[in-house]
C-alpha cells in the first residue's frame, strides 16, 4: 500500500519501542547513572489502588477453608498436567522451595515474600522448568479467594500443605506476604549473559563466589545437581552446598535436613532430550499464554516430563514422609550413570525390585531410584555424613529439624514476627527473626528531650548516631533498623562505619538518660537525632517538631544472632560521605543500592544528602561536600553552592575535587565524586535546583524532616 495512505501499511509507532532492550534514552549513554532502581514498585503499577490493605484483607480470609481447598488440590490430578502418583506434593514443594530459596542474606533480596516468581527472570530460569504449570494449578484457588490471599502467600503455602498431606508435622505457617506487580529489576542475579553461566567465581575456590550472590550458576536456585560446573564430584559439590546454604544463613544441620527433606518426596524429570524443549515462558509465543518449555515429543507430561534432565525418584514411597531417603542412601552402593536426557545421576549398583519406586502412571512398573551429586555429598562429606547418620537413626529428630528448617526457609525474608498473620503462627520466638521486646511508651517525651538538650551533645553527634542506628534497615527482608538498639551490641558497636569511639561517647551520655527516664535506649537514640534536627531547623529560622513515636524496645545479646548481622555492616554510606575502599562500581551506584534497600525515592535521597552535609554528619568529620560556613544549620547551602555558576570544579586526585572561585581561582570547598553527582546527573540536578531556589528553604526543611522520619520509622511495623 501507499505509505501516504492513512489506511495503509505504515506503522504508526516506533519499531521496537516497547520490546527492544536498547531502545531507551540511556542506551545512548551506557555509563550514565540509572535511577530506575529507586522507582521500583511505583504505586502506578499496582492495580489494587491506594485504599487496599493486604493485612486488612487477610482479616476476611477463611484460613481453614483455604487450607482445605489446598489439601484437596494435592490429589485432584488434572489431565492437562497429571500429578505424579496422583499427588502434586512434589511439584508444589518445588514451587515453594524455588520461590523462597532465591533469598540471600547478603542483601536480603530474593525469596518468596513478594510473589516475584510470577515474573521474569525467575519465571523463566532453567531451574524453574515446569513451575509455570504449578502456578496454573493454583489458579482456581487464587481465583476463588481473590484479593484475600496474595500469590506470594499462596505459592509458599502450597509446599507446606503438601508436606502435611504426606505426613509431616509442620512447624507452622504465617500469612502476610504482599504481592508486587512487576519484575524486581533491582535484583542483581549475576554477571552472566547466558543461562547456566558460571563467571561469578574469582577462583576455583567455592568461597570466591561473588557477593551478594548465593547460587552457583546463572538460572539456578542453589547448586548444579549434576556436580560443580556439571561435573560429578560429591566432595567438591559439598563445598558448593556449604557456601551457598551459608549465604542463606543455614548451618550444616539445617542444610542436610533441607536436602534430605526435599528429596524424601517427589522425583526428578528427565525422560527425554531436554534440548527439544520449547522456549521458556518469557520467550514463548503468545498462543502459549505464559506457559513455556513445550515438549514436542510424546505427551510431554507424566512419565515423559522433562525438567532438570535427571530422571527418577529418591525413595521407595515418594508421596510419603518417612525415613526412606536415608534408608536408600545408606543401604546401597552407588554408581554414576546417565539419564535418558543425558544428565549425570547416581544409581544403585544393586537393588531389590520391591525397593524401587513405582512408575508415576503405572504402579505395575518399577523404576530405578536415583541420587544427585548433592545427595552423594550428604554421605561423602564427613560433617554432612555424621549429621545424616544421626537423622537416619532418629526419624523424629530429623522430622523436627526439617520442619523448623523448612519454616525458616519459607519465612526468612518476611522480617520480624510482628508481620506474621494467621492461626498457625508459632508462639516460639526464633533468633533468626531478630526478636525485639516491646518498648515502654508511658514515659515523658518532652522531659527526656530536655535532658538530652542539656547533655551537651552536638547536632552532628545526635544526628549521626540516630542515622547509624536506623540506616541498617533494608526493605528486602525487613531486617535492621533502629528498633532494638542493636547499635550498642556486637557486632554493630565495633563497625568502622559507626565510628566506635564517637558512638561509645554518645551512648555513654544517652544510656543513663534512658535508664533514669524509663525509656528504651532505642527510643532515646532516635529522639536525640530528632532533637538535633529540630535545633538545626530552628537555627535556620524554622520552629518544627520531628514526628516521634515511642515504643521501640532494646534487644539483648541473647536475642541477637551476631553472625547473621555481619552482612548488614555498611562498607559505604553516601549520606555520611564515607567509602571504606574503592569498589568495582561507582560511589553513586553503591548509594542507589543502599537507598533502594532503605525504601527511599530519588527526591528523598537528594534532600537527605543535602541536609546531612550541612549538618556536619560526615564520617570522620571530613569537610567534603559541607558547602556551608554554618555547619549545624539545616540550610539549603549544599544545593545553592552546587548550582552556583561563579564557581568551578577541578579534580584534586584521590577521588576528590576542589571548588574554585572562577574569578580568583581560590579554593572554596572540596567534594567527593558522589557530591558532584547531584550536579552532574540531569535528574538529580533537577532536584538539586529545586532546593537551590530562593523560595525553597521551607520546602527543604519540610521534605528533609519527612524523609528523616521515614528512615527512623522504617522498621516500626507496629505503626502500620
Amino acid at each position: 500500500m501507499n505509505e501516504m495512505n492513512p489506511q495503509g501499511g505504515k506503522c504508526p509507532v516506533m519499531h521496537g519501542g516497547n520490546t527492544t532492550a536498547d531502545s531507551s534514552v540511556t542506551a545512548w549513554w551506557p555509563k550514565s547513572l540509572k535511577l530506575e532502581i529507586l522507582s521500583q514498585h511505583d504505586t502506578k503499577t499496582n492495580p489494587l489502588g491506594r485504599g487496599y490493605s493486604y493485612r486488612e484483607a487477610l482479616k476476611t480470609l477463611d484460613f481453614e477453608a483455604l487450607k482445605q481447598d489446598m489439601r484437596a488440590l494435592m490429589t485432584d490430578s488434572q489431565p492437562w498436567w497429571p500429578a505424579d502418583w496422583g499427588h502434586y506434593g512434589g511439584l508444589m514443594i518445588r514451587l515453594s522451595w524455588h520461590a523462597a530459596g532465591s533469598y540471600r542474606i547478603s542483601d536480603g533480596r530474593g525469596g518468596g515474600g513478594t510473589g516475584n516468581q510470577r515474573f521474569a527472570p525467575l519465571n523463566s530460569w532453567p531451574d524453574n522448568v515446569s513451575l509455570d504449570k504449578a502456578r496454573r494449578l493454583l489458579w482456581p484457588i487464587k481465583k476463588k479467594y481473590g484479593n484475600r490471599v496474595s500469590w506470594a502467600d499462596l505459592i509458599v503455602l502450597a509446599g507446606t500443605i503438601a508436606y502435611e498431606t504426606m505426613g509431616l508435622k509442620t512447624f507452622g505457617f504465617a500469612f502476610g506476604r504482599e504481592d508486587i506487580w512487576h519484575p524486581e529489576l533491582d535484583v542483581y542475579w549475576g554477571p552472566e549473559t547466558t543461562w547456566l553461566g558460571r563467571e561469578r567465581y574469582a577462583s576455583e575456590a567455592e568461597t570466591s563466589l561473588e557477593n551478594p550472590l548465593a547460587a552457583v550458576q546463572m538460572g539456578l536456585i542453589y547448586v548444579n545437581p549434576e556436580g560443580v560446573a556439571g561435573q560429578p564430584d560429591p566432595l567438591k559439590t559439598a563445598q558448593a552446598i556449604r557456601e551457598t546454604f551459608a549465604r542463606m544463613a543455614m548451618n550444616d544441620e539445617e542444610t542436610v535436613a533441607l536436602t534430605a527433606g526435599g528429596h524424601t518426596v517427589g522425583k526428578t524429570h528427565g525422560n527425554g532430550d531436554a534440548g527439544l524443549l520449547g522456549p521458556e515462558p518469557e520467550g514463548a509465543p503468545v498462543e502459549a499464554q505464559g506457559l513455556g518449555w513445550a515438549n514436542p515429543t510424546g505427551r510431554g507430561m507424566g512419565r515423559d516430563t522433562i525438567t532438570s534432565g535427571i530422571e527418577g525418584a529418591w525413595t521407595t514411597h515418594p508421596t510419603r514422609w518417612d525415613n526412606g531417603y536415608f534408608h536408600m542412601l545408606f543401604n546401597h552402593e552407588w554408581e554414576l550413570c546417565k539419564s535418558p536426557a543425558g544428565a549425570w545421576q547416581w544409581e544403585p549398583v544393586e537393588i531389590r525390585e520391591e525397593d524401587k519406586p513405582v512408575d508415576v502412571e503405572d504402579p505395575s512398573i518399577r523404576c530405578m531410584p536415583i541420587m544427585t551429586d548433592a545427595d552423594m555429598a550428604m554421605i561423602r562429606d564427613p560433617a554432612y555424613r555424621a549429621i545424616s547418620e544421626k537423622f537416619y537413626a532418629d526419624q523424629d529428630y530429623f522430622s523436627e529439624v526439617f520442619a523448623r528448617a523448612w519454616f525458616k526457609l519459607t519465612h526468612r525474608d518476611m522480617g520480624p514476627k510482628i508481620r506474621y498473620v494467621g492461626p498457625d503462627v508459632p508462639a516460639e520466638d526464633l533468633i533468626w527473626q531478630d526478636p525485639v521486646p516491646a518498648g515502654p511508651t508511658g514515659w515523658d517525651v518532652d522531659a527526656v528531650k530536655a535532658k538530652i538538650a542539656a547533655a551537651g551533645l552536638s547536632v552532628a553527634d545526635m544526628v549521626s548516631t540516630a542515622w547509624d542506628s536506623a540506616r541498617t534497615y533494608r526493605g528486602s527482608d525487613m531486617r535492621g533498623g533502629a528498633n532494638g538498639a542493636r547499635i550498642r551490641l556486637a557486632p554493630q558497636k565495633d563497625w568502622e562505619g559507626n565510628e566506635p569511639a564517637r558512638l561509645a561517647r554518645v551512648l555513654d551520655v544517652l544510656a543513663p538518660i534512658a535508664a533514669e527516664s524509663g525509656a528504651s535506649l532505642a527510643d532515646v537514640i532516635v529522639l536525640a537525632g530528632n532533637l538535633g534536627i529540630e535545633q538545626a531547623a530552628k537555627a535556620a529560622g524554622f520552629d518544627i517538631t520531628v514526628p516521634f513515636h515511642p515504643g521501640r524496645g532494646d534487644a539483648t545479646d541473647e536475642m541477637t544472632d551476631a553472625d547473621s548481622f555481619a552482612p548488614l555492616e555498611p562498607i559505604h554510606d553516601g549520606y555520611r560521605n564515607w567509602l571504606k575502599a574503592d569498589y568495582a562500581v561507582s560511589p553513586a551506584e553503591l548509594m542507589l543500592d543502599r537507598t533502594q534497600l532503605m525504601g527511599l525515592t530519588a527526591p528523598e535521597m537528594t534532600v537527605l544528602v543535602g541536609g546531612m552535609r550541612v549538618l556536619g554528619t560526615n564520617h570522620g568529620s571530613t569537610k567534603h561536600g559541607v558547602f556551608t560556613s554554618r555547619a549545624g544549620v539545616l540550610s539549603t547551602d549544599f544545593f545553592v553552592t552546587l548550582t552556583d555558576m561563579s564557581l568551578t570544579w577541578t579534580p584534586a586526585g584521590g577521588g576528590l575535587y576542589d571548588l574554585r572561585d572562577r574569578a580568583t581561582g581560590t579554593t572554596r570547598w572540596t567534594a567527593t565524586e558522589l557530591d558532584l553527582t547531584f550536579g552532574s546527573n540531569s535528574i538529580l540536578r533537577a532536584y538539586a535546583e529545586l532546593y537551590a531556589q530562593d523560595d525553597a528553604q521551607e520546602k527543604f526543611v519540610t521534605d528533609f524532616v519527612a524523609a528523616w522520619a521515614k528512615v527512623m520509622n522504617a522498621d516500626r511495623f507496629d505503626l502500620v
